[in-house]
């Protein structure tokens, strides 16, 4: 059974940041813009990823610092978000195309506390492999200032957000691609 997120009120600490990043856009701040750093408290490119740490699907405690030294693709999702659904075989792909070379796919699941059977089934029907860390709160989305999902951050080996998108990603994206190359061949 899918789960619909509670709705947004002023008591989750995810309002003001989401505020924020509405007021922004309102007053004219286009997506690129801000990626490029227009608001900067936030994950912008080239700023260093937020010290972000979950819980990993297995139980055990995970962090980005833990994975200094490998390139990560950061991607925030959910299981009822079916953008998400039909971005989930190229994460996939990437993964194990990738994975010899030091690049590993984190998936972060926003779904409610308690759906780790929920999450498990949804990963086996849809084949992931990669690692997946829960944040029912979505501390995540705080932390990486992000709209939606999905949301999905390139972070190089030093810690850096090398790319991010919002919204799916397409099978072939050139861009992601040549960021992922530029990552694995950056510093180790």
């Amino acid at each position: 059974m899918p789960y619909w997120p509670p709705r947004l009120t002023c008591d989750r600490p995810e309002f003001l940041t989401r505020a924020l990043w509405i007021s922004a856009l309102a007053l004219g701040c286009s997506t690129s813009a801000c990626t490029e750093g227009a608001i900067r408290n936030g994950a912008t490119i080239g700023a260093p990823a937020p010290a972000y740490a979950a819980r990993s699907l297995a139980g055990d405690s995970a962090s980005l610092a833990g994975l200094r030294g490998t390139v990560v693709l950061f991607n925030i999702w959910a299981t009822w978000c079916h953008p998400c659904r039909a971005e989930i075989p190229q994460l996939q792909h990437l993964h194990e195309l990738y994975a010899p070379q030091g690049f590993t796919v984190i998936g972060v699941s926003i779904d409610a506390g308690g759906m780790e059977s929920g999450i498990k089934s949804f990963m086996r029907d849809f084949r992931m492999s990669y690692p997946v860390w829960l944040d029912p709160d979505e501390n995540v989305s705080s932390q990486f200032l992000t709209l939606g999902v999905p949301s999905t951050f390139l972070i190089d080996r030093t810690g850096t957000i090398r790319w991010r998108k919002t919204g799916p990603i397409s099978e072939g994206d050139a861009e992601l691609t040549a960021a992922i190359a530029r990552a694995l061949v950056g510093p180790s």
